[in-house]
């Protein structure tokens, strides 16, 4: 993106959460990421990164960010993305981002495998199958209010803003 050094030519929506300085640091930070100098983010250039290596959900969040799904993080997204751990972020936008990880088909809902998936991608090998999935049905029947066998997004805040993880998906940059 050869616009990317020039802070007038960043959409509105880019800046909401970010200051010229932070987007000037985040625009540095992104392309020491983009190692073959495409102008966009592969799952390999993420994965240089030490503390998303070992984070089971980095492809999920690569997911996410990905809002055109070319597989790839163009600078455009990078920011949009990240702007979700700013501080000043709001709730709402925090819990959808959550939301999201586990939305993997982007339909709304949380359904009882796309739970499994993410849970597995978390736990790995540490538990059986069966385990995880008697945790993954009785977490749906606990949290599923309305009975249609899968989580909405009302129904997944009501829980999660209680324990204010919101809170705690901030990046300071």
């Amino acid at each position: 993106m050869s616009t990317m050094g020039n802070e007038a030519s960043y959409p509105a929506e880019m800046c909401a959460h970010f200051d010229n300085d932070e987007i000037k640091r985040l625009g540095r930070r992104f392309r020491k990421l983009d190692l073959d100098k495409s102008g966009s983010l592969s799952v390999e250039e993420f994965m240089s990164l030490p503390e998303l290596r070992h984070n089971p959900l980095v492809r999920r969040v690569i997911d996410v960010f990905d809002t055109n799904g070319d597989g790839e993080v163009d600078f455009k997204e990078f920011i949009l993305g990240t702007s979700q751990f700013s501080v000043k972020g709001d709730e709402e936008q925090k819990l959808r981002f959550a939301f999201s990880i586990y939305d993997m088909d982007k339909d709304g809902y949380i359904s009882n495998g796309e739970l499994f998936q993410v849970l597995k991608m978390m736990v790995g090998n540490n538990l059986p199958d069966w385990q995880l999935q008697q945790l993954v049905d009785k977490t749906i029947l606990i949290l599923d209010k309305d009975g249609d066998g899968k989580i909405s997004f009302e129904e997944f805040s009501a829980v999660v803003r209680d324990l204010e993880i919101h809170k705690k998906l901030v990046l300071i940059v």
